[in-house]
């Protein structure tokens, strides 16, 4: 089963990280693909070469999600949404309360009101292995409950699923809930690995990693993530569904530090752990603990290339060279 020739879409937040590689296959499948995007947290550079080759087929959109204006202008001819445009810090020194409830919830409610409004008559949704917390069932289903975010980024991309799942079932379109593991790949601009190059170049005899050095999780390559989600919008059905989407395995932080090192071909680096909050956590809201149940997933016939270790070497490698 392939997506529909020409198909309109709408990709919010589509020169972020995983949004612009979403749109390159988008692209390569022949869609039409609209991004809206303000460039807080993506990069025009990362769809430059899209508008360049397919002018015909891309159109770029400087917007704000939070702007219905710019929504219902980016939403002209769209047959389906994907949504992706978020804050995408989960730390909370790094993106507080108040813009995470605007650039997460009230965005995911404008688009919504805006989606109501339209032809549009599927969403996709990104959310986050965050949402679960602290589970205690691991590898962690998407039926587990009961869902308590330990972050403020996890709390607002649960109410995020929460406003989409309800605008689906009131206004008769249908909704498709992604939770992601850890997606990494050259494009992303943080997360754990950019952190321990950035510190390694500044500093190559030691490197300092947050928390207690216990924290284990599942990492998704970029190529495995946009393969997932497109199978997954191929195969949906009903009125919502949630799927988990990640590798099928974890790796430590010590592990990727030593990945990282290995890869930058630097000797004698001394860790140095800070020893964390909350019981070893890297910072306040930190889920030490992630591997995500892909049954779901993979019973609709996708399966990750890469392991979480592959993963973070093959991103690790694109980076430094």
């Amino acid at each position: 089963m392939g997506l529909v020739m020409l198909m309109r879409v709408l990709v919010t937040g589509g020169a972020g990280f995983i949004g612009s590689c979403l749109c390159e296959e988008l692209v390569k499948r022949c869609c039409e693909v609209s991004i809206l995007d303000n460039f807080s947290s993506g990069s025009r550079s990362n769809v430059q070469h899209l508008l360049d080759a397919g002018s015909h087929r891309v159109r770029l959109f400087v917007g704000d999600c939070t702007k219905r204006d710019d929504l219902v202008r980016a939403l002209e001819g769209v047959d389906v949404v994907f949504h992706f445009a978020a804050n995408p810090e989960v730390r909370l020194e790094l993106s507080d309360p108040e813009t995470c409830f605007r650039q997460n919830v009230y965005a995911t409610h404008v688009v919504l009101e805006a989606v109501r409004n339209s032809r549009v008559k599927k969403i996709v949704f990104a959310s986050t292995s965050t949402v679960y917390g602290d589970a205690r069932v691991v590898p962690t289903p998407e039926d587990y409950a009961p869902l308590e975010p330990i972050s403020v980024y996890g709390a607002s991309k649960l109410a995020s699923e929460a406003l989409i799942t309800a605008y689906a079932h009131s206004y008769g379109f249908a909704a498709l809930i992604l939770r992601f593991a850890n997606v990494v790949g050259s494009k992303s601009g943080h997360g754990v690995i950019f952190d321990f190059v950035r510190k390694l170049r500044e500093n190559p005899r030691e490197l300092e990693i947050l928390g207690d050095g216990t924290q284990t999780k599942s990492y998704l390559y970029i190529d495995d993530c946009v393969s997932a989600v497109l199978t997954a919008f191929e195969c949906m059905r009903g009125r919502v569904e949630v799927l988990n989407v990640g590798s099928e395995d974890q790796v430590g932080v010590r592990e990727i530090a030593e990945i990282v090192v290995e890869e930058m071909r630097l000797k004698g680096v001394g860790f140095r752990l800070t020893g964390g909050v909350d019981g070893g956590r890297g910072w306040v809201g930190d889920v030490k603990n992630m591997l995500l149940d892909v049954t779901k997933l993979k019973a609709k016939g996708w399966k990750p290339k890469y392991n979480s270790k592959e993963a973070v070497r093959q991103t690790t490698r694109q980076i430094t060279t």
